[in-house]
């Protein structure tokens, strides 16, 4: 018979010992062996016609499953001694490694010099490397990294600093692009007058931010789950409304599942400026780093500013925010606006790059893969946020050519389930949030902003 009070949860006696199946050495030596076979199997061979049974047994029994076995276990024996010498109170076998990060972070902090210094490193290496870059490459860049990177900033305001977990939030996107098709004439139903794309941008913006405001409007009161339930039926709603556009409106107005095809590209004849952008990704790519760079001063300014400091007390305990008299009702409206506009800017950009949108590029999927990149980067970290989405935009393409299509999300998977197990706070944490994941293993506050604060009623 087990014992009751390790039931509950609490700490064995010097006279008690755990059962095997609630050791923790025991778990994660089970866990990564489980994860080595997993490996092994991924990357075995697969069947064909004329051997079928190849995928079978290349894969469970062959001598290279053994050696992802045996890398497995040995991960999980320098894991054991790893926490039993910290627990000793030896020195901490990867402080020659940490201590050098530690030190430099310390360093950015304390000395504005340095990290101006190291901004504008990272500034001249952005601008430069893509210079040495093939055309793939190059519209790697602009096509999935640099547009993802601006819809994962929008919803970094939403998700990471305002706790408001959004899953429609691809549904601003469409918006944007939708908007661009419109006002370009690219949709059977003629504008009132024609614009270039950089003149739609103000438009766009306007409509998304009328969006963001009408879908926060009716969900102020809720949180967690239904809020995310909500945000998901109106990104299904948007969608549903480009397929069945004719049903709704009575006549043919997004041009149903075919959706835009020719949009424009932009154009600047303005200043004494004559500039054309083209099918070349390189001029749209330094076009998105202007407009990140400039994002990335601007939500920083706005997270340590009255609004921010708001924004994370509605995401750290929205009713003692409240009781604090902080407007929780303005502040959450507001983050709903900035970030619906960001996505619908990045909308005509992608519309106006691509020339072709199409009800397909707005799915479900997408939503979730921008939420993904703001929690894989860190939640609340501008440059984390950044960085994930770079990271995961990039992993398909390299693994493209060398993985067959539908091999490709089982690596997708395991590395965020390994970064969930290893590094819940992302990439590249804020230090709020890394310090609400210590406070919540010691048991003394909750790291999850997204739902309802233990003790209260949604």
């Amino acid at each position: 018979m087990s014992n009751p009070t390790l039931e509950r949860g609490e700490t064995p006696g010097p006279g008690s010992r755990l059962p095997w199946h609630r050791n923790e050495d025991y778990r994660r030596m089970f866990s990564l062996l489980m994860v080595g076979l997993v490996v092994a199997l991924m990357t075995g061979p697969s069947g064909n016609r004329d051997h079928p049974t190849d995928g079978f047994t290349g894969s469970w029994f062959h001598p290279r499953v053994l050696l992802f076995l045996g890398a497995a276990a040995a991960i999980g024996v320098l894991m054991t001694l790893y926490d039993r010498s910290k627990g000793a109170g030896r020195r901490n076998p990867l402080q020659p490694v940490i201590a050098p990060i530690t030190a430099v972070r310390d360093r950015m902090t304390s000395q504005p010099l340095l990290r101006y210094s190291v901004y504008a490193a990272i500034l001249v290496f952005a601008v430069l490397y893509p210079m040495t870059l093939t055309p793939f490459w190059q519209r790697v860049l602009v096509d999935q990294i640099g547009v993802y990177v601006l819809l994962a900033l929008g919803l970094n305001i939403v998700v990471g600093l305002a706790g408001l977990l959004d899953l429609g939030y691809i549904a601003f996107f469409a918006i944007g692009a939708y908007t661009t098709a419109y006002f370009t004439g690219k949709l059977p139903v003629a504008p009132p007058f024609t614009l270039n794309p950089f003149e739609v941008v103000p438009i766009a913006i306007l409509a998304t931010l009328v969006a963001g405001v009408l879908l926060g409007g009716p969900t102020l009161r809720l949180r967690g789950d239904y809020l995310a339930i909500v945000t998901l039926g109106f990104g299904e709603i948007v969608r549903i409304l480009a397929v069945n556009g004719d049903a709704f409106f009575g006549t043919n107005v997004t041009n149903g599942p075919r959706g835009a095809v020719g949009i424009p590209h932009p154009s600047i004849h303005a200043f004494g400026i004559n500039y054309d952008w083209t099918l070349k990704s390189l001029p749209y790519y330094y076009l998105l780093l202007v407009l990140v760079v400039g994002l990335l001063i601007a939500f920083n300014r706005l997270e340590n500013s009255r609004v921010g400091r708001a924004w994370t007390a509605i995401r750290e305990d929205e009713v003692a925010a409240a009781a604090s008299g902080v407007p929780t009702v303005k502040y959450k409206l507001m983050a709903f606006a900035i970030g619906a506009s960001t996505s619908g800017f990045a909308g005509v950009l992608y519309a106006s790059k691509v020339g072709f949108i199409s009800p397909d590029n707005f799915l479900l999927l997408f939503s979730l893969l921008v939420v993904t990149m703001v929690i894989f980067g860190g939640m609340g970290s501008l440059p984390g946020v950044v960085l994930g989405a770079a990271v995961l935009q990039w992993m398909p393409q390299v693994l493209r050519g060398k993985v067959p299509p539908e091999d490709r999300y089982i690596y997708f998977g395991a590395l965020l389930i390994l970064m969930m197990i290893f590094r819940p706070q992302g990439l590249l944490p804020s230090r709020r949030r890394s310090r609400e994941l210590k406070l919540s293993e010691e048991g003394l506050g909750g790291a999850d902003s997204l739902g309802a604060t233990p003790g209260t009623t949604s």
